[in-house]
């Protein structure tokens, strides 16, 4: 599925996340799409619990620090993923989400600071992590947009 097919699913869902779809497609869909443009991959795979909760791991923001962070880890194929989670199976599966889906999801829920997507496991290191806050101050922005073009219309 294509970034504008996924964002069309989005768009026609938005009753369902109890937002308007003028929002999602004006404001929040242009930002999903710059920031899916940046991965690899139209779609990866999430951990999530028997519950299809997503699994988030606590890592330290900063090795000389003692604050954490609670990320997401997305990878680009099954086996990566249950590979990643091999140690620790507690009946955890990786199941496929469109990225902007998992996009989202990160600025919808709020206990998540980011999440790293991977393009191999193997390559940890090489993740391209994506923070909540860019995410968010970005559709904010363009809610404010949204909110004067329509204020500008009315008068």
């Amino acid at each position: 599925m294509n970034l504008d097919q996924q964002l069309q699913i989005l768009i026609k869902n938005a009753p369902n996340y109890g937002v308007p779809a003028l929002v999602i497609e004006k404001a929040i869909a242009p930002v999903l799409r710059k920031f899916a443009e940046q991965l690899k991959f139209s779609e990866y795979y999430i951990l999530q619990n028997p519950t299809e909760d997503w699994v988030m791991f606590k890592v330290k923001d900063n090795p000389q620090q003692d604050s954490e962070k609670t990320v997401i880890y997305a990878f680009t194929s099954h086996q990566d993923a249950i590979q990643f989670n091999r140690k620790q199976d507690d009946g955890i599966v990786a199941n496929p989400l469109p990225t902007t889906h998992i996009l989202f999801r990160l600025f919808s829920v709020k206990q998540i600071n980011s999440i790293v997507f991977f393009n191999k496991v193997e390559k940890m290191e090489q993740g391209i992590e994506l923070q909540r806050k860019d995410l968010q101050n970005l559709i904010q922005e363009q809610l404010q947009k949204l909110a004067k073009t329509k204020a500008n219309n009315i008068a």
